[in-house]
């Protein structure tokens, strides 16, 4: 079903990651170009992230056909995954990037009761760097229709992973890829900050500006700089000067600390390191701590086999205090340009 006034103008609003969750949306990795090289290591990966996701949840995973859902379940049984906590859901995609194509979800409170919508965004493959995407614009239409759910349809180019918000009104993005040419030439700043505040139910939106080298997205949010609760957030730096990666991350802290919540409150800013360049043949990778996933009682760290990776869980672990933070390795699953965020979307709590 399809509606007409926007979500923020019903009492929408798109939750913070550490709300309570129902499940975990995945779309299974099948396009071996994605990871050319190196696409043999990355399903069990996902079955990795999946174990970890299905002891507070469940996973919902977006599969071609029953064919395929057969042959996903063998990885999965092989990652010891509990398979009553895992739904497949026939919907083909044409890559695995299902922050990026899935639904973002909007939830209202009514009678003390969550409910919940979709909105649906265009989606372009970041620029239209990798066609075809059709399968994976359909994803949301299809999900909203399985469950019934009501669909709000913003009229722009969004990506999930471009946008954090800390469920009180604030929503983080940078200059680099909403406003790059390449996404919605037509649109100015304050006609896409009025769509996500009319859509998305949220009150201000803080701009930082680029993200990080190898970041095919023109710079996502979810490498660099997150919420990890309403007043505090998170953001990657660079203490080597000479990394092309210290300059754009320290002018982003600077930003930070300028910036206010909708009460003109300073955020408490704590910096993670970003960890020691990832390559893979001569490509740098985006490989960024900033890329965790938050869970029902956990959050879910991506490492790269270095000795950063221990200080980046720690910090995270004060961070989250009542939750366990894990890591795992996301070497391999980098070489496709993404970690553990890129790959997962949350779908809130109703009820």
């Amino acid at each position: 079903m399809s509606n007409i006034s926007a979500p923020g103008e019903l009492g929408y609003r798109m939750p913070a990651e550490w709300e309570p969750q129902e499940a975990v949306w995945l779309s299974w990795p099948h396009k071996e170009e994605s990871w050319p090289g190196k696409f043999d290591p990355v399903p069990a990966v996902f079955g990795e992230i999946a174990r970890e996701i299905c002891g507070s949840q469940l996973v919902r995973i977006n599969v071609a056909d029953a064919q395929m859902a057969s042959q996903v379940e063998v990885v999965l049984r092989e990652s010891q995954v509990p398979m009553s906590r895992v739904r497949f859901h026939l919907n083909p995609t044409n890559d695995a990037w299902v922050r990026d194509h899935g639904p973002i979800y909007v939830v209202r409170d009514v009678n003390g009761k969550r409910e919940r919508a979709l909105t649906k965004w265009g989606y372009n493959a970041w620029g239209d760097k990798y066609p075809p995407y059709d399968l994976d614009n359909q994803v949301p239409g299809r999900i909203g229709a399985e469950f019934q759910e009501p669909i709000f349809e913003g009229g722009m180019i969004l990506e999930g992973g471009s946008i954090d918000v800390n469920g009180a009104g604030v929503l983080l993005t940078t200059e680099s890829c909403l406003l790059n040419p390449n996404r919605n030439p037509t649109l100015s700043r304050e006609e896409i900050e009025e769509r996500l505040k009319r859509f998305l139910g949220v009150q201000k939106i803080l701009w930082l500006g680029d993200g990080i080298v190898g970041d095919d997205t023109d710079g996502h949010i979810d490498d660099i700089t997150r919420f990890v609760s309403e007043r505090t957030i998170v953001t990657a730096t660079e203490e080597d000067s000479s990394d092309d990666n210290a300059l754009p991350l320290q002018e982003n802290l600077k930003r930070l600390r300028t910036l206010t919540d909708v009460s003109g409150r300073p955020f408490d800013i704590v910096t993670i390191p970003m960890p020691d360049p990832v390559y893979f043949e001569d490509t740098r990778l985006p490989a960024s701590y900033a890329n965790f996933l938050i869970i029902n009682g956990k959050v879910l760290v991506p490492t790269y086999r270095c000795d950063k990776d221990q200080i980046a869980l720690n910090i995270l672990s004060e961070l989250f205090p009542g939750r366990q933070v894990v890591g795992i390795d996301c070497t391999d699953l980098v070489w496709g340009l993404g970690a553990i965020h890129c790959v997962t979307q949350q779908q809130p709590q109703v009820g």
